[in-house]
């Protein structure tokens, strides 16, 4: 059966396919060893998607949703447009990886595609969130020498750094602190930090 995994940064959201995988589990040693190499991951699991939030509200209204066990228009419009189509739950020929098993009722009932949650998924996630910056570097690399640069990448796939990265959790960060701090009925006797 076909595995994806449902990876959701700071910029966007990713789709990732695994191509080694076992149902049964059989294949979560693989996946630990795997997780320390880059060359050896990214045979295993490749960039099927990728969507960056347009907005930094956009981004916060997704993880606020995602911190809730919720789904957000992007996260199921993203889902709809990147997976492929069933006509049943029950005749799903793939897998989507999730990183909240209860976010998988959601999903569900928003979308039709059921989530799963295991071992394996949590270290093909963990192997992703580590290699994440360079995995979009080097397809953004691909596009690029494949494309010769005639057309506008940044519709395609944007370039985005290590740093960029970085500052995008930061900010996002921050933005979910206030914002929660904002709803919090308590927040005058919170201690500071």
């Amino acid at each position: 059966m076909q595995l994806f995994v449902l990876f959701e940064t700071a910029s966007g959201l990713s789709l990732f396919e695994v191509t080694e995988y076992d149902a049964a589990g059989g294949s979560l040693s693989k996946v630990q060893k795997a997780v320390n190499s880059l060359e050896r991951f990214t045979k295993m699991v490749t960039l099927a998607a990728y969507q960056p939030f347009s907005t930094a509200e956009e981004a916060l209204e997704n993880i606020v949703a995602n911190m809730e066990c919720k789904v957000s228009d992007t996260l199921k419009n993203f889902l709809t447009a990147h997976l492929p189509a069933t006509k049943s739950s029950k005749k799903q020929k793939f897998q989507l990886g999730i990183s909240d098993p209860r976010l998988g009722k959601e999903i569900f009932e928003a979308t039709g595609i059921t989530g799963s949650f295991n071992d394996t998924i949590v270290e093909l996630l963990r192997g992703v969130r580590t290699h994440f910056g360079k995995i979009i570097k080097s397809k953004y690399s691909r596009y690029k020498k494949h494309y010769k640069t005639n057309i506008n990448l940044s519709f395609y796939l944007l370039e985005i750094s290590e740093e960029d990265l970085r500052k995008a959790q930061l900010g996002l960060s921050h933005q979910f602190s206030r914002e929660k701090c904002a709803l919090d009925v308590n927040r005058q006797d919170k201690p500071i930090t």
